[in-house]
């Protein structure tokens, strides 16, 4: 969902981007046309129980990076949501049990930086280097997830890297006991 000031007017678009299987028909991309900018959002495709879907996974990554390359071509983007995957082994608290996880696989891994290095900068390491244990997801099955911190960094914001010294705030928001994602906060001066 967006929400926006009632005066702005932007263009909204789900795009097709070429992924496989059903992957483009389930909704996972919307697209906010302004004035001098984009903002998206993604539910990336998660690779499944045994990895079942890591190869359609791989080509969702490339089809997705090429397209928020074709929207950057235009003009600047601010693309934010659940990229199902733990970049870094900071951003989960236990890198030593998932190497084998869906959302922690070397081959997605290598796909975020991939897709970093096309032109766009995660801003909450921007803003907070490498800080540990801050996470945006907590599995709701494992009731002790929450309480002892034990939570993956999954939700971005990233940004077009040619408007990332204009990013004020990213951070994740707080929502107590509760479980499964919080959201995530991106202040920028554009």
């Amino acid at each position: 969902m967006y929400l926006y000031k009632k005066e702005l007017t932007p263009k909204a678009s789900y795009p097709v981007i070429g992924a496989p299987d059903t992957m483009d028909a389930e909704g996972r991309i919307i697209t906010l046309e302004f004035d001098k900018f984009f903002v998206t959002q993604v539910y990336t495709p998660n690779s499944g129980s045994g990895l079942k879907r890591l190869a359609d996974r791989q080509v969702w990554d490339e089809k997705y990076t090429e397209y928020l390359q074709k929207l950057d071509q235009e003009k600047p983007v601010l693309a934010s949501g659940d990229y199902n995957c733990a970049h870094t082994e900071i951003d989960l608290k236990h890198p030593e049990n998932n190497h084998h996880s869906a959302g922690f696989t070397d081959e997605e891994r290598v796909d975020f930086t991939n897709l970093l290095n096309a032109g766009f900068t995660d801003t909450f390491r921007k803003v907070h280097g490498d800080i540990k244990d801050v996470y945006s997801w907590w599995a709701q099955r494992v009731r002790t997830a929450k309480a002892n911190n034990s939570g993956w960094r999954i939700d971005y914001w990233l940004v077009s890297n040619r408007i990332a010294d204009k990013v004020v705030c990213s951070e994740m928001i707080d929502t107590g006991k509760r479980a499964d994602h919080c959201p995530i906060l991106l202040e920028i001066n554009l």
